[in-house]
């Protein structure tokens, strides 16, 4: 089986600044793979640059295409969508039309099937339908952001770090929600995460970045239970 996203010898960064290293590694089909490191790992600039936000070299296919010369708005089109760091919402823009726009690239007639999907899968959504997204709380945002994203029908998901700035127990449940989406829908997500246990408790396959490289790569399960590999590189 091909996987859904190749990467290979990828290198970028900003300006002058190089952060990514020449990084190799895959997400198969329906997977949940999880990157970590410390911050400044180049975690985030990983994601971007398989959303072509930033330059890079390298190459990066997307079921097999090569995508790292697409636009931004292309690739989404291809069916990727990218849940970058502080929510992604239109805070001005009510829940349900934030769900909207999320799905402004399909031609289809089932878009309010979908709205009603995720609805149930986050009923706070629809009992906050017509506020405002910025009138969210932190969680509730991260769930629309999700949601949105979710609308395209993409192929693949990018979740940059999550669970940042919200409460524990708001965390614990949002990647309960990852995890049954993964596994109702088979969407594949890669999940950028400095939560290391929290990631790993849903994930398939883990990378670990340090300094814009792959340190180390592996099933979750062997990672989490690796007693050297907890402290040095995952702090738990």
């Amino acid at each position: 089986m091909s996987p859904m996203l190749e990467v290979k010898d990828l290198r970028g960064g900003y300006g002058l600044v190089k952060v990514l290293h020449g990084l190799d590694f895959h997400v198969n089909e329906s997977e949940v793979v999880v990157i970590l490191g410390a911050n400044g790992a180049g975690k985030t600039t990983t994601l971007r640059a398989i959303s072509g936000m930033i330059q890079t070299t390298g190459s990066v296919k997307l079921a097999g295409e090569e995508i790292n010369s697409a636009k931004p708005a292309d690739i989404v089109r291809k069916g990727v969508a990218h849940v970058p760091q502080g929510r992604g919402t239109f805070p001005e823009l009510s829940v349900e039309d934030n769900l909207t726009v999320g799905a402004y690239a399909r031609k289809d007639n089932e878009v309010q099937a979908d709205m009603d999907k995720w609805y149930e899968i986050y009923p706070v959504l629809f009992e906050r339908r017509t506020q405002t997204a910025g009138s969210l709380s932190g969680g509730e945002q991260q769930m629309l952001a999700v949601a949105r994203a979710l609308m395209s029908r993409p192929e693949l998901v990018l979740l940059d770090e999550p669970s940042l700035g919200l409460a524990p127990l708001i965390v614990e449940d949002l990647f309960e929600r990852f995890a049954e989406i993964n596994k109702k829908s088979g969407t594949t997500l890669l999940v950028v995460e400095q939560n290391a246990q929290l990631a790993l408790g849903i994930a398939d396959r883990a990378y670990v970045l340090e300094a814009g490289t792959i340190a180390i790569e592996g099933d979750a399960a062997d990672l989490i239970d690796d007693d050297t590999i907890r402290k040095v590189y995952l702090g738990i």
